[in-house]
């Protein structure tokens, strides 16, 4: 199986660590930094070095950019793909990709799938990418069809040789809106609370609870404000909530009112308990 993926972050990085050890495997890549494509051949993660000559042979195509970078690759080399190459995207949004992958598989005759690793860590760049980044992880998928299950089936044994132990199937709206709750805004709680004065003087007083809260502080800046912008609508809302929620807890403080207070406390843990089992 030849795949070909298109950079080589945290995401990308580690899907090429992983496939290059699937046996029958031919791993091609590309990276705008020449020497991140340099370094990745050199430690052998590569087999070559994907390109318009050698795109069409790709089986599966995964594309590992930000979304409006990705929507211009697939622009430039749709030409150049085979209609028999499986085309995923790794985006952590999906309508604007999506739209501009199913139209784009329509006229060129490739099958576009949109995809989300639901893997990572608050560091990227290739070296930090490694092989075992998906295992046990859920592939998000946003296929053109739902009852397609030959390309189910394809999708599912490619993912699973490299360590993901569940496929989600959604649609791109419900994908976006959900993002926004379980990634974006913890991102954003996380790098707004970092920002207290008193962050400075941590040390010694700190333990699990702030190491959890403030793990994903540690971010790609451009790569997140990409996929804020692009969610803004459901990011928005979430936020609105939140802060909404935040008033209460300021309130019950300011008046100093303990029945209010650990009544808050007690309907978060609920809900905590609710949705999670």
């Amino acid at each position: 199986m030849n795949i070909g993926i298109v950079g080589l972050g945290l995401i990308g990085g580690s899907l090429a660590k992983a496939l290059i050890k699937t046996p029958n495997c031919t791993v091609l890549g590309w990276d705008n930094d020449p020497l991140t494509l340099q370094y990745a051949q050199m430690v052998h993660v590569l087999n070559g070095i994907l390109q318009d000559a050698n795109i069409s042979q790709c089986d599966v195509l995964l594309v590992a950019l930000y979304p409006q970078d990705t929507i211009k690759y697939l622009q430039e080399m749709a030409p150049y793909i085979s209609t028999s190459t499986l085309v995923i995207d790794c985006c952590g949004t999906k309508r604007e990709v999506c739209a501009a992958g199913f139209a784009l598989a329509e006229k060129y005759g490739f099958t576009f799938v949109g995809g989300h690793p639901m893997a990572g860590t608050q560091y990227s760049g290739f070296k930090h990418s490694r092989a075992d980044l998906f295992e046990g992880a859920t592939m998000v998928i946003v296929p053109p069809s739902y009852d397609d299950i030959e390309l189910f089936n394809r999708i599912s044994e490619l993912f699973k040789k490299i360590g993901f132990a569940k496929i989600s199937i959604t649609d791109a709206v419900q994908h976006d809106k959900m993002i926004a709750f379980t990634s974006q805004m913890p991102h954003i709680v996380s790098n707004a609370f970092i920002k207290s004065p008193t962050a400075t003087l941590h040390e010694g007083f700190s333990a699990g609870s702030y190491q959890d809260l403030t793990r994903v502080a540690w971010l790609n800046p451009e790569m997140w404000t990409d996929l804020f912008l692009e969610n803004r609508d459901n990011l928005l809302s979430e936020l609105d909530f939140f802060i909404q929620s935040l008033r209460q807890y300021q309130k019950a403080l300011v008046e100093e009112d303990r029945d209010a207070l650990c009544q808050l406390l007690y309907e978060g843990k609920k809900r905590k308990e609710e949705v999670d089992g």
